[in-house]
Protein backbone atom coordinates (compact mmCIF):
# COMPACT_ATOMS: atom_id res chain seq x y z
CA UNK A 1 0.00 0.00 0.00
CA UNK A 2 1.06 3.60 -0.66
CA UNK A 3 0.68 6.42 1.83
CA UNK A 4 -0.41 10.01 1.21
CA UNK A 5 -1.11 12.99 3.44
CA UNK A 6 -4.58 14.50 3.26
CA UNK A 7 -5.91 17.16 5.64
CA UNK A 8 -2.99 16.45 8.03
CA UNK A 9 -3.96 12.78 8.07
CA UNK A 10 -2.07 9.82 6.66
CA UNK A 11 -4.20 7.72 4.29
CA UNK A 12 -3.45 4.43 2.61
CA UNK A 13 -4.18 3.80 -1.04
CA UNK A 14 -3.45 0.87 -3.32
CA UNK A 15 -0.30 1.06 -5.40
CA UNK A 16 -1.01 2.83 -8.70
CA UNK A 17 -4.43 3.81 -7.37
CA UNK A 18 -6.03 6.97 -8.74
CA UNK A 19 -6.94 10.26 -7.14
CA UNK A 20 -10.52 9.35 -8.07
CA UNK A 21 -10.46 6.33 -5.75
CA UNK A 22 -8.80 8.36 -3.01
CA UNK A 23 -11.49 11.05 -3.41
CA UNK A 24 -14.11 8.36 -2.88
CA UNK A 25 -12.56 7.54 0.49
CA UNK A 26 -12.90 11.10 1.77
CA UNK A 27 -15.97 12.41 -0.14
CA UNK A 28 -18.12 12.20 3.01
CA UNK A 29 -16.01 14.96 4.57
CA UNK A 30 -16.98 17.40 1.79
CA UNK A 31 -20.31 19.16 1.36
CA UNK A 32 -20.04 19.17 -2.45
CA UNK A 33 -18.69 16.79 -5.11
CA UNK A 34 -14.91 16.55 -5.30
CA UNK A 35 -13.95 17.69 -8.80
CA UNK A 36 -10.19 18.27 -8.83
CA UNK A 37 -7.07 17.64 -6.75
CA UNK A 38 -3.66 19.11 -6.12
CA UNK A 39 -0.64 16.90 -5.53
CA UNK A 40 2.23 18.61 -3.72
CA UNK A 41 0.76 21.96 -4.74
CA UNK A 42 0.24 21.11 -8.42
CA UNK A 43 -3.30 20.74 -9.82
CA UNK A 44 -4.21 17.30 -11.10
CA UNK A 45 -7.31 15.70 -12.60
CA UNK A 46 -8.85 12.82 -10.69
CA UNK A 47 -7.90 10.19 -13.26
CA UNK A 48 -4.21 10.73 -12.36
CA UNK A 49 -2.32 8.09 -10.39
CA UNK A 50 -1.61 8.81 -6.73
CA UNK A 51 2.04 9.57 -5.92
CA UNK A 52 3.41 7.64 -2.98
CA UNK A 53 4.36 9.95 -0.11
CA UNK A 54 2.68 12.99 -1.64
CA UNK A 55 0.44 15.59 -0.04
CA UNK A 56 -3.04 15.71 -1.58
CA UNK A 57 -5.71 18.39 -1.44
CA UNK A 58 -9.16 18.16 -3.02
CA UNK A 59 -11.36 20.90 -4.53
CA UNK A 60 -15.11 21.19 -4.98
CA UNK A 61 -17.07 23.80 -6.92
CA UNK A 62 -17.03 25.93 -3.75
CA UNK A 63 -13.27 26.42 -4.35
CA UNK A 64 -12.03 28.53 -7.24
CA UNK A 65 -10.01 25.78 -9.03
CA UNK A 66 -12.94 23.36 -8.74
CA UNK A 67 -15.45 26.02 -9.75
CA UNK A 68 -13.45 26.87 -12.88
CA UNK A 69 -13.15 23.15 -13.68
CA UNK A 70 -16.91 22.71 -13.37
CA UNK A 71 -17.74 25.64 -15.66
CA UNK A 72 -15.12 24.62 -18.22
CA UNK A 73 -16.40 21.04 -18.30
CA UNK A 74 -19.97 22.31 -18.60
CA UNK A 75 -19.06 24.40 -21.66
CA UNK A 76 -17.48 21.29 -23.22
CA UNK A 77 -20.69 19.35 -22.58
CA UNK A 78 -22.79 22.15 -24.09
CA UNK A 79 -20.67 22.39 -27.25
CA UNK A 80 -20.78 18.60 -27.64
CA UNK A 81 -24.59 18.67 -27.33
CA UNK A 82 -24.96 21.51 -29.85
CA UNK A 83 -22.93 19.58 -32.42
CA UNK A 84 -24.92 16.41 -31.67
CA UNK A 85 -28.31 18.12 -32.11
CA UNK A 86 -27.49 20.34 -35.10
CA UNK A 87 -24.99 18.13 -36.93
CA UNK A 88 -21.43 19.16 -37.72
CA UNK A 89 -22.20 19.58 -41.43
CA UNK A 90 -24.55 22.56 -40.88
CA UNK A 91 -22.48 24.42 -38.29
CA UNK A 92 -20.00 27.14 -39.24
CA UNK A 93 -19.00 28.08 -35.71
CA UNK A 94 -20.14 27.67 -32.12
CA UNK A 95 -18.82 30.77 -30.35
CA UNK A 96 -18.70 30.76 -26.55
CA UNK A 97 -18.77 34.52 -26.37
CA UNK A 98 -19.22 36.39 -23.07
CA UNK A 99 -20.88 36.37 -19.65
CA UNK A 100 -24.61 37.06 -19.36
CA UNK A 101 -26.45 36.95 -16.03
CA UNK A 102 -24.57 34.22 -14.13
CA UNK A 103 -23.97 32.25 -17.29
CA UNK A 104 -22.38 32.45 -20.72
CA UNK A 105 -23.83 33.54 -24.06
CA UNK A 106 -23.21 31.15 -26.96
CA UNK A 107 -23.58 32.32 -30.56
CA UNK A 108 -24.39 29.45 -32.96
CA UNK A 109 -23.67 30.14 -36.62
CA UNK A 110 -24.58 28.08 -39.66
CA UNK A 111 -27.59 26.65 -41.40
CA UNK A 112 -29.53 26.02 -38.20
CA UNK A 113 -32.52 27.77 -36.68
CA UNK A 114 -31.69 28.64 -33.08
CA UNK A 115 -34.93 29.13 -31.16
CA UNK A 116 -36.72 27.92 -28.04
CA UNK A 117 -37.29 24.47 -29.54
CA UNK A 118 -33.63 24.04 -30.55
CA UNK A 119 -32.53 25.21 -27.09
CA UNK A 120 -34.82 22.65 -25.44
CA UNK A 121 -33.36 19.86 -27.62
CA UNK A 122 -29.82 20.84 -26.69
CA UNK A 123 -30.66 20.82 -22.98
CA UNK A 124 -32.36 17.43 -23.34
CA UNK A 125 -29.24 16.04 -25.04
CA UNK A 126 -27.03 17.45 -22.28
CA UNK A 127 -29.12 15.76 -19.60
CA UNK A 128 -28.94 12.47 -21.52
CA UNK A 129 -25.14 12.76 -21.59
CA UNK A 130 -25.07 13.53 -17.87
CA UNK A 131 -27.21 10.46 -17.10
CA UNK A 132 -24.82 8.26 -19.11
CA UNK A 133 -21.84 9.37 -16.99
CA UNK A 134 -19.58 9.29 -20.02
CA UNK A 135 -15.86 9.55 -19.23
CA UNK A 136 -14.13 12.78 -20.27
CA UNK A 137 -10.98 11.40 -21.82
CA UNK A 138 -7.73 13.21 -22.57
CA UNK A 139 -5.00 12.52 -25.05
CA UNK A 140 -1.75 14.36 -25.70
CA UNK A 141 -0.97 15.21 -29.33
CA UNK A 142 1.99 16.75 -31.15
CA UNK A 143 1.12 20.33 -32.05
CA UNK A 144 1.16 19.65 -35.81
CA UNK A 145 -1.33 16.80 -35.39
CA UNK A 146 -3.59 19.04 -33.31
CA UNK A 147 -3.53 21.71 -36.05
CA UNK A 148 -4.48 19.08 -38.62
CA UNK A 149 -7.18 17.62 -36.37
CA UNK A 150 -8.97 20.92 -35.72
CA UNK A 151 -8.62 21.90 -39.36
CA UNK A 152 -10.54 18.72 -40.18
CA UNK A 153 -13.15 19.68 -37.56
CA UNK A 154 -13.37 23.20 -39.09
CA UNK A 155 -12.46 24.76 -35.73
CA UNK A 156 -10.17 27.23 -37.44
CA UNK A 157 -9.61 29.51 -34.45
CA UNK A 158 -7.82 26.63 -32.72
CA UNK A 159 -5.72 26.01 -35.83
CA UNK A 160 -4.53 29.59 -35.72
CA UNK A 161 -3.99 29.54 -31.95
CA UNK A 162 -1.72 26.49 -32.10
CA UNK A 163 0.50 28.04 -34.78
CA UNK A 164 1.85 30.43 -32.15
CA UNK A 165 2.25 27.97 -29.27
CA UNK A 166 5.81 27.36 -28.05
CA UNK A 167 4.97 23.95 -26.61
CA UNK A 168 5.41 20.89 -28.79
CA UNK A 169 2.30 19.04 -27.61
CA UNK A 170 -1.26 19.87 -26.53
CA UNK A 171 -4.02 18.08 -24.61
CA UNK A 172 -7.23 17.23 -26.47
CA UNK A 173 -10.36 16.19 -24.57
CA UNK A 174 -13.05 13.79 -25.77
CA UNK A 175 -16.63 12.94 -24.83
CA UNK A 176 -17.47 9.77 -26.75
CA UNK A 177 -16.48 10.66 -30.35
CA UNK A 178 -16.42 14.46 -29.94
CA UNK A 179 -13.00 16.09 -29.46
CA UNK A 180 -12.17 19.63 -28.44
CA UNK A 181 -9.43 21.73 -26.85
CA UNK A 182 -9.74 23.64 -23.56
CA UNK A 183 -7.13 25.35 -21.46
CA UNK A 184 -7.42 24.00 -17.94
CA UNK A 185 -8.69 20.85 -16.29
CA UNK A 186 -11.86 18.75 -16.62
CA UNK A 187 -14.05 16.69 -14.28
CA UNK A 188 -13.75 12.88 -14.63
CA UNK A 189 -17.07 12.26 -16.37
CA UNK A 190 -20.29 13.91 -17.50
CA UNK A 191 -22.19 12.66 -14.43
CA UNK A 192 -20.65 15.46 -12.38
CA UNK A 193 -22.33 18.13 -14.54
CA UNK A 194 -25.80 18.09 -13.02
CA UNK A 195 -26.48 21.75 -12.30
CA UNK A 196 -27.34 23.97 -15.25
CA UNK A 197 -30.21 25.49 -17.21
CA UNK A 198 -30.36 26.68 -20.83
CA UNK A 199 -32.21 29.78 -22.00
CA UNK A 200 -32.90 31.00 -25.54
CA UNK A 201 -31.83 34.64 -25.66
CA UNK A 202 -31.47 37.11 -28.54
CA UNK A 203 -30.74 34.52 -31.22
CA UNK A 204 -28.36 32.45 -29.11
CA UNK A 205 -28.23 30.25 -26.03
CA UNK A 206 -27.29 31.24 -22.50
CA UNK A 207 -26.13 28.45 -20.21
CA UNK A 208 -26.89 29.44 -16.62
CA UNK A 209 -24.57 27.80 -14.06
CA UNK A 210 -24.24 27.93 -10.28
CA UNK A 211 -22.06 30.51 -8.55
CA UNK A 212 -19.13 29.49 -6.37
CA UNK A 213 -20.78 30.07 -3.00
CA UNK A 214 -23.87 28.02 -4.00
CA UNK A 215 -22.56 25.18 -6.21
CA UNK A 216 -25.84 23.27 -6.47
CA UNK A 217 -28.20 26.19 -7.06
CA UNK A 218 -29.07 27.65 -10.47
CA UNK A 219 -29.45 31.44 -10.13
CA UNK A 220 -32.41 33.23 -11.64
CA UNK A 221 -31.88 34.27 -15.25
CA UNK A 222 -31.60 38.03 -15.12
CA UNK A 223 -29.74 39.40 -18.16
CA UNK A 224 -28.78 43.05 -17.86
CA UNK A 225 -29.90 44.58 -21.14
CA UNK A 226 -27.52 47.56 -21.14
CA UNK A 227 -24.41 45.57 -20.22
CA UNK A 228 -25.38 42.84 -22.69
CA UNK A 229 -25.73 45.34 -25.53
CA UNK A 230 -22.33 46.80 -24.68
CA UNK A 231 -20.76 43.33 -24.78
CA UNK A 232 -22.50 42.55 -28.05
CA UNK A 233 -21.16 45.77 -29.56
CA UNK A 234 -17.64 44.96 -28.31
CA UNK A 235 -17.87 41.53 -29.92
CA UNK A 236 -18.88 43.13 -33.22
CA UNK A 237 -15.97 45.58 -32.93
CA UNK A 238 -13.55 42.68 -32.62
CA UNK A 239 -15.03 40.88 -35.61
CA UNK A 240 -15.08 44.03 -37.75
CA UNK A 241 -11.41 44.58 -36.95
CA UNK A 242 -10.67 40.94 -37.75
CA UNK A 243 -9.38 40.32 -34.22
CA UNK A 244 -11.73 38.35 -31.98
CA UNK A 245 -9.34 35.60 -30.82
CA UNK A 246 -5.80 35.43 -29.47
CA UNK A 247 -4.69 33.76 -32.72
CA UNK A 248 -5.95 36.78 -34.68
CA UNK A 249 -4.09 39.13 -32.34
CA UNK A 250 -0.86 37.14 -32.64
CA UNK A 251 -1.21 37.24 -36.43
CA UNK A 252 -1.42 41.05 -36.32
CA UNK A 253 1.74 41.16 -34.20
CA UNK A 254 3.64 38.84 -36.56
CA UNK A 255 2.47 40.73 -39.66
CA UNK A 256 3.56 44.07 -38.22
CA UNK A 257 0.07 45.58 -38.32
CA UNK A 258 -0.42 45.79 -34.55
CA UNK A 259 0.39 49.53 -34.57
CA UNK A 260 -2.57 50.23 -36.84
CA UNK A 261 -4.82 48.05 -34.65
CA UNK A 262 -3.80 50.02 -31.56
CA UNK A 263 -4.58 53.35 -33.26
CA UNK A 264 -7.97 52.11 -34.50
CA UNK A 265 -8.95 50.75 -31.07
CA UNK A 266 -7.94 53.98 -29.35
CA UNK A 267 -9.84 55.99 -31.96
CA UNK A 268 -12.97 53.89 -31.41
CA UNK A 269 -12.72 54.51 -27.67
CA UNK A 270 -12.23 58.26 -28.18
CA UNK A 271 -15.23 58.33 -30.51
CA UNK A 272 -17.38 56.69 -27.86
CA UNK A 273 -16.14 59.17 -25.24
CA UNK A 274 -17.05 62.06 -27.52
CA UNK A 275 -20.56 60.63 -28.02
CA UNK A 276 -21.09 60.38 -24.26
CA UNK A 277 -19.81 63.93 -23.71
CA UNK A 278 -22.17 65.25 -26.41
CA UNK A 279 -25.11 63.50 -24.77
CA UNK A 280 -24.25 65.07 -21.41
CA UNK A 281 -23.77 68.54 -22.89
CA UNK A 282 -27.08 68.36 -24.74
CA UNK A 283 -28.95 68.44 -21.42
CA UNK A 284 -27.78 71.55 -19.56
CA UNK A 285 -29.57 70.43 -16.40
CA UNK A 286 -26.95 67.74 -15.90
CA UNK A 287 -24.55 68.92 -13.22
CA UNK A 288 -23.28 65.65 -11.75
CA UNK A 289 -21.65 62.95 -13.87
CA UNK A 290 -21.62 59.86 -11.63
CA UNK A 291 -19.05 57.24 -12.69
CA UNK A 292 -18.88 53.79 -11.13
CA UNK A 293 -17.45 50.42 -12.06
CA UNK A 294 -15.59 47.43 -10.65
CA UNK A 295 -11.93 47.41 -9.69
CA UNK A 296 -9.39 48.20 -12.41
CA UNK A 297 -11.95 49.35 -14.94
CA UNK A 298 -9.94 52.50 -15.62
CA UNK A 299 -12.35 54.91 -13.93
CA UNK A 300 -9.69 57.55 -13.24
CA UNK A 301 -8.31 57.75 -16.79
CA UNK A 302 -11.85 57.62 -18.14
CA UNK A 303 -12.91 60.60 -16.01
CA UNK A 304 -9.89 62.60 -17.26
CA UNK A 305 -10.57 61.81 -20.90
CA UNK A 306 -14.29 62.50 -20.54
CA UNK A 307 -13.47 65.83 -18.90
CA UNK A 308 -11.36 66.79 -21.90
CA UNK A 309 -14.23 65.99 -24.23
CA UNK A 310 -16.61 68.02 -22.06
CA UNK A 311 -14.23 70.98 -22.24
CA UNK A 312 -14.29 70.86 -26.06
CA UNK A 313 -18.04 71.40 -25.77
CA UNK A 314 -17.69 74.53 -23.66
CA UNK A 315 -18.25 72.96 -20.22
CA UNK A 316 -15.99 73.30 -17.19
CA UNK A 317 -15.62 69.86 -15.60
CA UNK A 318 -14.30 69.38 -12.06
CA UNK A 319 -13.16 65.89 -11.00
CA UNK A 320 -14.27 64.71 -7.55
CA UNK A 321 -13.07 61.42 -6.07
CA UNK A 322 -15.56 59.86 -3.67
CA UNK A 323 -12.57 58.46 -1.76
CA UNK A 324 -12.07 61.97 -0.37
CA UNK A 325 -15.36 61.55 1.50
CA UNK A 326 -14.24 58.47 3.43
CA UNK A 327 -15.09 58.63 7.11
CA UNK A 328 -12.11 58.76 9.44
CA UNK A 329 -10.38 55.43 9.87
CA UNK A 330 -11.64 54.80 13.39
CA UNK A 331 -15.23 55.28 12.17
CA UNK A 332 -14.87 52.83 9.26
CA UNK A 333 -17.16 49.77 9.54
CA UNK A 334 -15.57 46.35 9.83
CA UNK A 335 -16.50 43.20 7.94
CA UNK A 336 -17.27 39.74 9.36
CA UNK A 337 -13.54 39.05 9.64
CA UNK A 338 -12.91 42.16 11.73
CA UNK A 339 -11.14 43.98 8.87
CA UNK A 340 -11.95 47.52 7.77
CA UNK A 341 -14.63 47.45 5.06
CA UNK A 342 -13.71 50.34 2.80
CA UNK A 343 -16.12 49.23 0.08
CA UNK A 344 -19.44 49.52 1.90
CA UNK A 345 -21.53 52.68 1.57
CA UNK A 346 -21.15 53.35 5.32
CA UNK A 347 -17.42 53.93 4.74
CA UNK A 348 -18.46 57.17 2.99
CA UNK A 349 -19.64 60.26 4.84
CA UNK A 350 -22.88 60.35 2.87
CA UNK A 351 -24.36 63.22 4.87
CA UNK A 352 -21.38 65.51 4.23
CA UNK A 353 -21.27 64.57 0.56
CA UNK A 354 -24.94 65.46 0.08
CA UNK A 355 -24.58 68.69 2.04
CA UNK A 356 -21.64 69.77 -0.14
CA UNK A 357 -23.30 68.79 -3.43
CA UNK A 358 -26.56 70.54 -2.51
CA UNK A 359 -24.72 73.74 -1.62
CA UNK A 360 -22.71 73.61 -4.85
CA UNK A 361 -25.93 73.21 -6.81
CA UNK A 362 -27.31 76.26 -4.99
CA UNK A 363 -24.32 78.34 -6.14
CA UNK A 364 -22.48 78.43 -2.82
CA UNK A 365 -18.72 78.15 -2.37
CA UNK A 366 -17.81 74.88 -0.68
CA UNK A 367 -14.61 73.75 1.06
CA UNK A 368 -13.60 70.47 -0.60
CA UNK A 369 -12.01 67.65 1.42
CA UNK A 370 -8.94 65.52 0.74
CA UNK A 371 -8.53 62.16 2.40
CA UNK A 372 -5.11 61.49 3.93
CA UNK A 373 -4.71 57.75 3.49
CA UNK A 374 -1.54 57.60 5.57
CA UNK A 375 -3.23 59.21 8.57
CA UNK A 376 -6.67 57.74 7.82
CA UNK A 377 -8.38 61.12 8.18
CA UNK A 378 -10.30 63.59 6.03
CA UNK A 379 -8.52 66.95 5.80
CA UNK A 380 -9.32 70.42 4.49
CA UNK A 381 -6.38 72.14 2.82
CA UNK A 382 -7.99 75.32 1.56
CA UNK A 383 -9.42 73.87 -1.66
CA UNK A 384 -12.77 75.44 -2.54
CA UNK A 385 -15.24 75.05 -5.36
CA UNK A 386 -18.17 77.06 -6.69
CA UNK A 387 -20.32 76.20 -9.70
CA UNK A 388 -21.34 78.54 -12.47
CA UNK A 389 -23.62 77.87 -15.46
CA UNK A 390 -20.91 75.97 -17.39
CA UNK A 391 -19.48 74.01 -14.46
CA UNK A 392 -20.13 70.27 -14.12
CA UNK A 393 -18.85 67.78 -11.55
CA UNK A 394 -17.30 64.49 -12.67
CA UNK A 395 -17.67 62.22 -9.63
CA UNK A 396 -15.88 58.87 -9.59
CA UNK A 397 -16.28 56.09 -7.03
CA UNK A 398 -17.68 52.62 -6.53
CA UNK A 399 -21.02 53.87 -5.15
CA UNK A 400 -21.64 56.42 -7.89
CA UNK A 401 -24.70 54.60 -9.29
CA UNK A 402 -26.32 54.00 -5.90
CA UNK A 403 -28.95 56.69 -5.33
CA UNK A 404 -28.51 56.27 -1.57
CA UNK A 405 -25.17 58.01 -1.99
CA UNK A 406 -26.70 61.08 -3.64
CA UNK A 407 -30.17 60.93 -2.13
CA UNK A 408 -30.56 64.72 -1.96
CA UNK A 409 -29.88 65.23 -5.68
CA UNK A 410 -32.75 64.95 -8.14
CA UNK A 411 -32.20 62.49 -11.00
CA UNK A 412 -32.67 65.35 -13.48
CA UNK A 413 -29.26 66.70 -12.41
CA UNK A 414 -27.42 63.36 -12.62
CA UNK A 415 -25.92 61.47 -15.55
CA UNK A 416 -24.79 57.96 -14.60
CA UNK A 417 -22.02 56.01 -16.30
CA UNK A 418 -21.14 52.37 -15.64
CA UNK A 419 -17.63 51.46 -16.79
CA UNK A 420 -16.13 47.99 -16.93
CA UNK A 421 -13.43 46.14 -18.86
CA UNK A 422 -15.65 43.79 -20.89
CA UNK A 423 -13.05 41.99 -22.95
CA UNK A 424 -14.03 41.26 -26.54
CA UNK A 425 -11.13 38.86 -27.09
CA UNK A 426 -11.41 35.09 -26.67
CA UNK A 427 -8.65 32.47 -26.63
CA UNK A 428 -10.53 30.60 -29.36
CA UNK A 429 -14.14 29.81 -30.27
CA UNK A 430 -14.75 27.70 -27.14
CA UNK A 431 -12.34 29.25 -24.61
CA UNK A 432 -13.44 32.69 -23.46
CA UNK A 433 -11.38 35.16 -21.45
CA UNK A 434 -13.31 36.19 -18.32
CA UNK A 435 -13.43 39.95 -17.75
CA UNK A 436 -12.40 39.31 -14.14
CA UNK A 437 -9.08 37.86 -15.35
CA UNK A 438 -8.34 40.97 -17.37
CA UNK A 439 -9.13 43.24 -14.43
CA UNK A 440 -7.06 41.14 -12.01
CA UNK A 441 -4.06 41.38 -14.33
CA UNK A 442 -4.54 45.14 -14.66
CA UNK A 443 -4.70 45.57 -10.89
CA UNK A 444 -1.71 43.32 -10.27
CA UNK A 445 0.46 45.37 -12.65
CA UNK A 446 -0.76 48.74 -11.33
CA UNK A 447 -0.47 47.84 -7.64
CA UNK A 448 3.07 46.57 -8.11
CA UNK A 449 4.02 49.81 -9.89
CA UNK A 450 2.25 52.37 -7.71
CA UNK A 451 2.11 50.70 -4.28
CA UNK A 452 4.85 48.10 -4.36
CA UNK A 453 2.24 45.41 -3.70
CA UNK A 454 3.34 41.86 -4.47
CA UNK A 455 1.24 39.87 -6.94
CA UNK A 456 0.70 37.32 -4.17
CA UNK A 457 -1.09 39.95 -2.07
CA UNK A 458 -3.17 41.25 -4.97
CA UNK A 459 -4.38 37.72 -5.75
CA UNK A 460 -5.06 37.07 -2.05
CA UNK A 461 -7.29 40.14 -1.70
CA UNK A 462 -9.10 39.61 -5.00
CA UNK A 463 -11.94 37.47 -3.58
CA UNK A 464 -12.72 40.24 -1.09
CA UNK A 465 -12.67 42.82 -3.88
CA UNK A 466 -15.04 40.67 -5.92
CA UNK A 467 -17.45 40.30 -2.99
CA UNK A 468 -17.51 44.07 -2.65
CA UNK A 469 -18.31 44.44 -6.34
CA UNK A 470 -21.16 41.94 -6.11
CA UNK A 471 -22.68 43.86 -3.20
CA UNK A 472 -22.00 47.48 -4.10
CA UNK A 473 -21.57 47.82 -7.88
CA UNK A 474 -23.18 45.11 -10.01
CA UNK A 475 -26.70 45.52 -8.54
CA UNK A 476 -26.78 49.11 -9.85
CA UNK A 477 -25.15 48.72 -13.28
CA UNK A 478 -28.43 48.68 -15.21
CA UNK A 479 -29.47 52.00 -13.64
CA UNK A 480 -26.73 53.74 -15.63
CA UNK A 481 -27.59 56.06 -18.50
CA UNK A 482 -24.75 54.53 -20.49
CA UNK A 483 -22.37 51.57 -20.23
CA UNK A 484 -18.77 52.14 -21.32
CA UNK A 485 -16.42 49.28 -22.17
CA UNK A 486 -12.83 50.09 -21.21
CA UNK A 487 -11.24 46.85 -22.49
CA UNK A 488 -8.71 47.10 -25.29
CA UNK A 489 -8.23 44.20 -27.70
CA UNK A 490 -4.45 44.40 -27.54
CA UNK A 491 -3.96 45.03 -23.80
CA UNK A 492 -3.06 41.54 -22.56
CA UNK A 493 -0.21 41.30 -25.08
CA UNK A 494 1.11 44.60 -23.66
CA UNK A 495 0.64 43.69 -20.00
CA UNK A 496 2.24 40.24 -20.42
CA UNK A 497 5.89 41.32 -19.82
CA UNK A 498 4.81 43.36 -16.78
CA UNK A 499 2.71 40.58 -15.23
CA UNK A 500 4.84 37.50 -15.85
CA UNK A 501 7.78 38.44 -13.58
CA UNK A 502 5.31 39.28 -10.80
CA UNK A 503 3.62 35.89 -11.15
CA UNK A 504 6.92 34.00 -11.29
CA UNK A 505 7.79 35.68 -7.98
CA UNK A 506 5.03 33.82 -6.11
CA UNK A 507 6.58 30.91 -4.16
CA UNK A 508 5.38 27.36 -4.70
CA UNK A 509 4.27 26.96 -1.10
CA UNK A 510 2.00 30.05 -1.23
CA UNK A 511 -1.78 29.51 -1.46
CA UNK A 512 -1.78 31.91 -4.45
CA UNK A 513 0.65 29.74 -6.44
CA UNK A 514 -2.14 27.75 -8.13
CA UNK A 515 -3.73 30.94 -9.48
CA UNK A 516 -0.31 32.25 -10.54
CA UNK A 517 0.36 29.07 -12.53
CA UNK A 518 -3.02 29.34 -14.23
CA UNK A 519 -2.36 32.93 -15.31
CA UNK A 520 1.16 32.10 -16.50
CA UNK A 521 -0.22 29.32 -18.66
CA UNK A 522 -2.81 31.75 -19.97
CA UNK A 523 -0.09 34.23 -21.00
CA UNK A 524 1.65 31.49 -22.99
CA UNK A 525 -0.99 31.99 -25.69
CA UNK A 526 0.06 35.61 -26.31
CA UNK A 527 2.92 37.11 -28.24
CA UNK A 528 4.25 40.33 -26.72
CA UNK A 529 3.60 43.91 -27.83
CA UNK A 530 6.13 46.55 -26.77
CA UNK A 531 4.67 49.63 -25.11
CA UNK A 532 6.20 52.24 -27.44
CA UNK A 533 3.08 52.37 -29.61
CA UNK A 534 0.65 52.94 -26.72
CA UNK A 535 -0.58 56.58 -26.67
CA UNK A 536 0.17 58.58 -23.53
CA UNK A 537 -3.53 59.21 -22.92
CA UNK A 538 -4.46 55.54 -23.34
CA UNK A 539 -6.55 54.11 -20.56
CA UNK A 540 -4.04 51.25 -20.41
CA UNK A 541 -1.37 53.69 -19.20
CA UNK A 542 -3.21 53.89 -15.87
CA UNK A 543 -1.93 50.38 -15.21
CA UNK A 544 1.37 50.03 -17.07
CA UNK A 545 2.57 53.60 -16.38
CA UNK A 546 3.60 56.53 -18.56
CA UNK A 547 0.21 58.26 -18.63
CA UNK A 548 -0.09 61.95 -19.37
CA UNK A 549 -2.66 62.05 -16.56
CA UNK A 550 -1.83 61.97 -12.87
CA UNK A 551 -2.85 58.34 -12.34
Amino acid sequence: MWKVMWNNQELQVEENGTLYSLAGQVQEHYKHDILLASVDGKLAELHKTVVDGSSVRFFTAADKPGFQTYRRSMIFLLVKAIYAVAGREVLDKVLVDFAVSKGVYVDIRGRVLVDEAFTAKVEEKMRELVAERLPIEKRNLPINEAVELFGKYQMHDKEKLFRYRRVSRVNVYKIRNFEDYYYGYMVPDTGYLKYFKLFYFDGGIVIQMPIQREPEKIPDFNPGEKVYRCQKEASRWGENLGVDTVGDLNEQIVNGTIGDLILVQEALMEKRLAEIASEIAADRKKKFVMIAGPSSSGKTSFSHRLSIQLRTLGLKPHPIALDNYFVNREDTPRDEFGEYNFECLEAIDVEQFNKDMTELLAGKTVAMPTFNFKKGRREYRGDTLAMGPEDILVIEGIHGLNDKLSYSLSSEYKYKIYISALTQLNVDEHNRIPSTDGRLIRRMVRDARTRGTAAKDTIAMWPSVRRGEEENIFPYQESADVVFNSALIYELAVLKPYAEPLLFGIPKDAPEYVEAKRLLKFFDYFLTVVNDDIPKNSLLREFMGGSCFNV
